[in-house]
């Protein structure tokens, strides 16, 4: 008998089940339909000996320091500070937008101060905030949004940026000093030996047992457990009763090649003029000496494996009809970007399960939690 049977061994299931095995002493019991731990953040060694991300670059970066003292309890870490350049106009520009980026996409000299006013002279004056498209006019003006954001949004989402929420152009920022990085958060790194050497740290606890390659609608009822943690699709767990959940799948091309480097920083993106949105050089990330390279070109497309939750109005109405149905199944909670059709980061999913944990274990014996930390008394047979 298993207390616990946790579908998915991405981060979402596997800190759970990390948490609950070491501290809890639970028996856990881990199903992936995949030949793999370590969910999307699954890297390996290319036929070239290259360690490359098999489902696009995961970048490590967080505020929260319990989070990074967790998962340093796995993994020794490389630091590293990721960097991205545009393709506009001809130019490779820093992405976030930046001092440098306007002076080099328009030929100035501006300082601090001046681009800050250069901002204001295009931003458009908009009441209220409510789209994509919203966020990025008010910020920085037509002329830059049609620049760098709305053939990216278009390209990533299949939509429009006046048909997404606001929080999805809100993630990058728009800056007035020469910070180029990336992120700007307190903690940034990557694992010195990869994502999946920290998984198999994580997972390494004896009350833990995986089985990959397996559907876990065959074999739930044949399996004996106590609760259920669903990392999944949540709408797959109820076989799609109020109708699919959209999410926006990517097609990834790899390609090595006999040279040292390919492009000047770990990732370059393409708003405009390629059908891909971007192409990501893995030995930036890794830090690894090779004599060749390996890069991923990332095709946005509408079937395959979900990756990103649509974050609309419509959509969101539909995951609450099965945040509802959640609330009311007993001994199944539901944690991760797909478990509750959020667009979260890493960390943020790491905080999400380590959460959920410390519920789990405060509550009383007859009460238990769902993916949100919601109560949910559960129903005595």
């Amino acid at each position: 008998m298993f207390d616990y049977l946790i579908v998915g061994a991405g981060f979402a299931g596997s800190v759970i089940a990390e948490r609950l095995a070491s501290k809890a002493n639970k028996k856990v019991l881990i199903i992936d339909k995949r030949d793999h731990i370590a969910g999307n953040t699954y890297d390996y060694y290319n036929k070239d000996g290259i360690l490359v991300h098999k489902y696009g670059p995961h970048i490590f970066h967080t505020n929260s320091k319990e989070v990074y003292e967790y998962l340093s309890q796995f993994t020794t870490w490389r630091p590293y500070e990721h960097r991205v350049l545009g393709s506009v106009d001809g130019q490779l520009v820093p992405i976030p937008i930046n001092l440098d980026t306007i002076n080099k996409l328009y030929g100035l000299n501006l300082c601090a101060d001046q681009v800050e006013d250069f901002f204001a002279s295009k931003a458009v004056k908009i009441d209220r905030i409510a789209t994509s498209e919203d966020v990025v006019l008010s910020k920085v003006g037509k002329e830059l949004y049609e620049k760098f954001f709305r053939g990216y949004t278009r390209k990533q989402w299949d939509l429009d940026p006046s048909e997404l929420d606001a929080s999805v152009t809100a993630r990058v920022p728009t800056r007035t000093n020469r910070d180029n990085r990336y992120f700007t958060d307190t903690y940034q790194a990557m694992p010195q030996y990869g994502y999946t050497q920290l998984f198999r740290k994580m997972l390494s606890h004896p009350n833990i047992k995986i089985m990959l390659n397996t559907d876990y609608k065959e074999i739930i009822k044949d399996i004996p457990h106590k609760t259920v943690i669903f990392t999944g699709p949540i709408d797959s767990y109820f076989d799609y009763c109020y109708g699919k959940l959209p999410y926006r799948s990517i097609e990834f091309k790899f390609e090595t090649l006999d040279q040292e480097t390919f492009q000047p920083t770990g990732t370059v993106n393409y708003p405009n003029e390629h059908p891909y949105t971007r192409i990501t050089e893995f030995k930036y990330l890794t830090g690894q000496k090779h004599p060749k390279t390996s890069v991923v070109y990332e095709y946005p497309k509408a079937e395959g494996d979900p990756y990103y939750p649509i974050p609309r109005a419509e959509n969101n109405e539909i995951y609450k009809k099965y945040q509802l149905l959640a609330a009311t199944t007993p001994n199944v909670y539901f944690t991760g970007r797909l478990g509750t059709y959020k667009y979260y980061n890493m960390d943020q999913v790491v905080a999400q399960s380590l959460t959920l944990f410390k519920k789990l274990v405060q509550q009383a014996p007859e009460i238990h939690l769902n993916g949100n930390g919601h109560k949910k008394t559960t129903l005595q047979s």
